[in-house]
């Protein structure tokens, strides 16, 4: 028997529609400012800590292989059927800004609008959905 955390994935999954109106906010009102800018980069560094999250806590609940990055985190997941291709493909475009956004963080252009911020808003929706079916399919 699995034990999967599963409150612990929900909260996680709560705050996705608050990181999505951010990045939706930011995308539809850009002005090239720094609030706007410093917006869009909380928004964006909140979205790759909840589903590396949820993928860490579905990767040790179902008791799957081992990651070793970031990157694989959604690769395992992935592989696993939580979500299809396309999420994966915006999920791993996602996860490759942490170093940027937190360790390279003072060569991060806060005045341009980055091309995820505005297709991000449904993967994250369609991830949340995804993972919640999958949760109820195998438990």
């Amino acid at each position: 028997m699995y034990y999967v955390n599963q409150e612990q994935i929900e909260r996680r999954l709560e705050a996705i529609p608050e990181i999505a109106e951010g990045l939706r906010t930011a995308a539809q009102s850009w002005d090239g400012g720094l609030v706007l800018g410093m917006m869009q980069e909380r928004a964006l560094h909140l979205a790759i800590e909840v589903v590396t999250d949820v993928g860490s806590y579905l990767i040790d609940g179902f008791i799957m292989r081992d990651a070793s990055s970031y990157e694989d985190i959604m690769d395992i997941v992935h592989e696993e059927k939580v979500f299809p291709q396309d999420v994966h493909a915006v999920l791993l475009e996602l996860v490759r800004l942490r170093k940027p956004l937190v360790q390279e963080y003072y060569d991060w252009d806060r005045h341009s609008l980055h091309p995820l911020t505005a297709k991000l808003p449904d993967a994250l929706e369609r991830f949340a959905a995804h993972v919640r079916e999958y949760l109820k399919k195998e438990l």
